[in-house]
């Protein structure tokens, strides 16, 4: 239980930061294919599917009330640490994906699927840095209607391997007026400001139905190709995890090294550390 909230927590914590894949994060910790499955029979093989995903999204839940209070603070004072380990956690998860695919003979096909993977994630990061216009969240129909498709579409991008829904969301400009309607909506819950619940509840409740109805929905076209196409799929996600940390990279994660000066030397080292953590935390969490 304590390991499976763990994992939610890593999860969650990915899918906030920009640049970095929530779907990736699965795959480095080997769950990625049980996930799918539980989401996709949720119903049919109900106790069974939520005695795992339960404390996943406990974990998911914990992470995403940690970015309102301090996960911010943490990339913004120590930038290239906090990167290095989730490159280290992602990095972590290819001895996990190479034991899906070395026992069989590699196509042109295979390697296509990763190249073209690795341009799409690598490319999506070299093209699209820069956030979008915020955009505006006050009630009416018009909104819920649009909070809601950008929850499909965050969601969708969320739960495919190397990917950012953070990102993504970013993009369209939603990733900081949803990152300040958790953080207000948590800190009027704290306070019992009704005002400010139902505001929140006006905002994250049309973008929840989204993000889960794109979870369902997405699970089930990652299942259907799994089953028809392992391999292109198992190669394709190979792509998308070593397109992450050049992702990562080129979103601006180590951007605060250019003012470091003579101290260069010592972040840099103290985030090989924290890479080596992140590598040996995922092999641990994909046994």
């Amino acid at each position: 239980m304590v390991k499976s909230i763990f994992k939610g927590m890593l999860i969650g914590i990915a899918n906030i930061i920009p640049g970095v894949s929530g779907g990736t994060m699965m795959v480095s910790m080997g769950i990625y294919d049980k996930l799918i499955h539980c989401i996709t029979h949720l119903f049919s093989e109900f106790k069974k599917s939520v005695a795992f995903l339960f404390p996943i999204a406990v974990g998911m839940g914990i992470a995403i009330i940690a970015s309102a209070f301090g996960l911010e603070w943490l990339f913004e004072s120590f930038p290239v640490q906090a990167n290095m380990l989730f490159i280290g956690l992602i990095l972590g998860s290819l001895p996990i994906m190479w034991k899906n695919v070395k026992s069989s003979k590699i196509k042109a096909g295979h390697l296509i699927a990763a190249l073209a993977f690795f341009a799409l994630v690598a490319g999506m990061a070299a093209f699209g840095g820069t956030e979008g216009a915020s955009a505006d969240l006050s009630f009416g129909l018009v909104n819920v209607i649009k909070l809601f498709v950008v929850g499909v579409i965050a969601s969708a991008t969320m739960v495919i391997p190397g990917v950012s829904g953070s990102m993504v969301l970013m993009l369209m400009g939603f990733y900081q007026p949803i990152l300040s309607a958790i953080t207000d909506f948590i800190e009027a819950l704290t306070s019992l400001d009704m005002e400010g619940i139902l505001a929140g509840i006006g905002i994250l409740a049309p973008f929840g139905i989204g993000v889960v109805a794109g979870v369902f929905a997405v699970a089930k076209a990652v299942e259907f190709i799994f089953e028809k196409f392992p391999l292109y799929a198992y190669w394709a996600i190979i792509g998308l995890v070593v397109a992450s940390p050049v992702a990562i990279a080129l979103m601006g994660g180590f951007a605060a090294l250019s003012g470091m000066g003579a101290m260069v030397a010592v972040h840099l080292l103290a985030g090989v550390v924290a890479l080596a953590a992140g590598f040996a935390v995922a092999l641990k969490l994909g046994e």
